[in-house]
Formats: C-alpha cells, sequence, structure tokens
C-alpha cells in the first residue's frame, strides 16, 4: 500500500532535521525516513563546530600542489586513494579547475553570508528552544609548531580582513594566556572569535525532537530502494518500510545522495570523504575552548563531558575500513601540542563520509528535470555550520517564499 505524503525527506542527519523542523514550523506535513537511526552518519563523529571566520574555500592555489606531496601518503591530512574511478577523476579534475585565486576570492564572501546566517540561526534557535546540547560561543585558536604555518595563517588573516573577518595572530606568550595546556612546542597562533561549538549528535537529536513537536513523522530504519519517476515528477520511492508518494521530496542523504541521484539519473559531483575522531573523557583542567592543531590539521572540541579530536580527509570511496597509520598521527599531535595529551581516557574511535563537492559549495535547489525534487546535500566539512540555513531556505523554496539568500551559487546544475 503507498503511503501518501506532502513532504518526503531523505536523510536524518543534520540537514534532514533541520528542514523537517522549519517545514513543519510552516504548518506543513512533513515525513523524514532515514536509513538507520537519527544522527548515525557524519552528523555524529564531526568536530561540532560552526564555523564562520575562516570561510575559505578548500581548493585554492597550492593546494593540488600539496595534495601531491600528500597522495601517497596514507597518513596525511589529505589522502586521496589512487584509482581508476571515473566519478572521482572528473570530480578531481572539476576541483583542480576551482584551485585558483579568482574562484576563492570570489567563494569568501559567499561562504561568509551562508555560515554567518546559520550561525545566527544557532543563536535563535537556542533562545527560543531547550536545546541541550552544550552550545557555546568561545571562538577557536588555531595552534601553530611552524613558522611556516604561522605564516602561511597569518596570510590567511590579511585576506579575510578586508571581508570583515577580524582574526587576530598570537604570540606564543598570547597563545599561553588564552590557552594554557599548551605545550612549548607551539610557537603562536590565530584566533577567530566567530565560532561556535557543541555536541553535534545532541543536537541534531534535538532537534528531531522538536521537528516531532511539531508535527513531523520521523521514520528510521526506513531505506529507499529505488524511486519511479514520469513527466518530470518523482511518483513514489520505494523503501524497505513500504512505498511513499509524496508532492515534494528532499534528498538530504548526505555522501549516499550520489548514488541516490543516480537512480534518478543525476550526476551529482559529491565524493565521499573519510574522516575520523577520537572521543575521550574530558580533563577537568581543559577549558571550553576549541583549538585546531593547525600543522597536523586534527581539530580539538570540548563537548560537555568529553573532548573530540576530529582529523584528516580520506578520498577512498565508501570503504568504511580503520587506517591505523591516520589514527596515530592524531594520537601524535594530541601528544605534541597538549599537555595531558598522551593520558587521555579514550571513549571512542569513530569515522563516517563528509559528502565533498568540488567547489566546497553546498547543492541546495531544484535540479533540472524534476519539478518536485529539492536536493539539499554536498555540505563538504562544513554540513553542521550550514544545517540550520540550509534547511530554512529548503523551506523557502518549497513553500515558495523569497529565500535569504541567493540560490545561484548552491544550484544543483552548476556543474
Amino acid at each position: 500500500m503507498t503511503q501518501k505524503n506532502d513532504i518526503l525527506i531523505i536523510g536524518g542527519g543534520v540537514i534532514g532535521v533541520c528542514a523537517a523542523y522549519f517545514l513543519a514550523q510552516e504548518g506543513r506535513e512533513v515525513t523524514l525516513i532515514e536509513k538507520n537511526d537519527i544522527a548515525t552518519g557524519s552528523s555524529y563523529g564531526n568536530a561540532g563546530l560552526i564555523a564562520v571566520d575562516h570561510s575559505v574555500p578548500m581548493p585554492a592555489p597550492g593546494v593540488i600542489t600539496q595534495g601531491l606531496r600528500w597522495l601517497l601518503d596514507d597518513s596525511s591530512p589529505f589522502y586521496v586513494k589512487p584509482r581508476l574511478n571515473p566519478d572521482l577523476i572528473r570530480w578531481l579534475w572539476k576541483f583542480r579547475g576551482a584551485s585558483n585565486a579568482k574562484q576563492v576570492r570570489w567563494a569568501i564572501p559567499v561562504l561568509l553570508e551562508l555560515n554567518s546566517a546559520s550561525l545566527a540561526l544557532y543563536d535563535d534557535l537556542h533562545a527560543r528552544l531547550d536545546l541541550d546540547d552544550a552550545y557555546h560561543r568561545q571562538g577557536r585558536i588555531f595552534l601553530y609548531r611552524t613558522q611556516a604555518g604561522l605564516e602561511h595563517a597569518a596570510r590567511d588573516v590579511e585576506m579575510l580582513a578586508p571581508f570583515g573577518v577580524h582574526g587576530q595572530v598570537l604570540d606564543a606568550n598570547q597563545v599561553r594566556e588564552r590557552f594554557p595546556l599548551v605545550k612549548d612546542a607551539v610557537i603562536g597562533g590565530v584566533y577567530y572569535p566567530n565560532y561556535a561549538h557543541f555536541d553535534p549528535a545532541r543536537f541534531v537529536r534535538e532537534m528531531a525532537r522538536v521537528a516531532r513537536e511539531k508535527g513531523a513523522d520521523i521514520r528510521t530504519r526506513t531505506e529507499v530502494l529505488k524511486f519511479g519517476a514520469s513527466n518530470g515528477r518523482i511518483d513514489e520511492v520505494v523503501t524497505t518500510r513500504g512505498t511513499f508518494a509524496a508532492e515534494e521530496i528532499v534528498l538530504a542523504a548526505g555522501a549516499w545522495s550520489a548514488p541516490l541521484g543516480k537512480m534518478l539519473g543525476l550526476k551529482l559531483p559529491i565524493q565521499p570523504a573519510k574522516g575520523y575522531s577520537i572521543t575521550a573523557k574530558r580533563p577537568d583542567d581543559f577549558p571550553e575552548q576549541p583549538v585546531q592543531l593547525a600543522d597536523d590539521m586534527v581539530a580539538v572540541t570540548p563537548m560537555g563531558p568529553h573532548l573530540r579530536f576530529s582529523s584528516t580527509l580520506e578520498m577512498a570511496g565508501f570503504d568504511m575500513g580503520i587506517n591505523a597509520k591516520r589514527v596515530a598521527a592524531s594520537r601524535r599531535a594530541m601528544r605534541e601540542y597538549l599537555r595531558g595529551g598522551d593520558s587521555l581516557e579514550e571513549l571512542e574511535l569513530w569515522r563516517g563520509f563528509r559528502p565533498m563537492t568540488p567547489d566546497d559549495f553546498p547543492i541546495i535547489g531544484r535540479p533540472r528535470g524534476y519539478g518536485n525534487l529539492v536536493l539539499a546535500t554536498g555540505h563538504s566539512m562544513a554540513g553542521m555550520t550550514q544545517g540550520p540555513v540550509t534547511g530554512k531556505l529548503v523551506a523557502q523554496i518549497i513553500t515558495g517564499q523569497e529565500p535569504d539568500l541567493a540560490l545561484a551559487p548552491f544550484s544543483p546544475d552548476r556543474f
């Protein structure tokens, strides 16, 4: 028997639950389906950062050269497993095309506007709703052990200043005044004020709760098997728990959006990029201050009673294997930057897939060819940052409102 719905959302991560909340707030009938449980993908084990100030896209001048040096080092921060995969080759070619100074200068204000709008929504949601997710706004400190790294960071501060970003370069003493737990190897840092942090899984589950309270029907363990489409519309979504027919469909399945899109003939340039995190018991003396072990690209985030170390970008397809070298590199960074980093009580090792687009912009909007489909995916490493604003934009698209932001930079057809 086909279940008829007004709006069907596919995906129970931060994007899906935020879309469900904003649509339910508009009085729409919403059903969300998730193949596992709420917040079990990248929304579970990520760094828990809402990042605004350092809105520099990943494709940039020099990244390709650096990437070639890292390519054969499977313990490097950015590793692409060599393989003859046509989708990966096309993705890398598009990434190369976006890695230029002109594109970066154009992208920075677009990302700043998107991320700032989302941070404002986070503040609003936490002011209006009783969300239990350890939300704090303390900024973020990028820590450096090398002079080359610190000099590069100082150039980023200069580059971002004309866009209204007020980064502060810190010497070794200033770093220790703000964050006393660093070791002597740290020679300086950069502080950016417009960052917030929280427990990401708790936020997603809390948003699912408030969406339910507004009437959203959230169904887990419901996996999409195939679509039925005709005359430019999706007629049905066949799942492991029955068939759904909806007036509007939102695809917000993160890295799995690309294989689901293929069922509809959509070629979404999204590559799964595996990241790792280690969650430990938070020491009593660890302040409410997220930091970045910047030379080694390891994020450190306090999350209530826990401390999370998040790192690496490994493009090896949907391979869930654990690369012991990469985990060891994160542990080594913990020891080299932080006092007490070698005696932490580890609680969980996690890995998951980020949905990476070649230009580091999300995909938000209606794709050509389907009049009742909205894509909300491809958020790369900024899914938590951009979750609320994406959810609100999806609601505005579906309800026919004027979007708060221009959608052209995020168009599904831009590729």
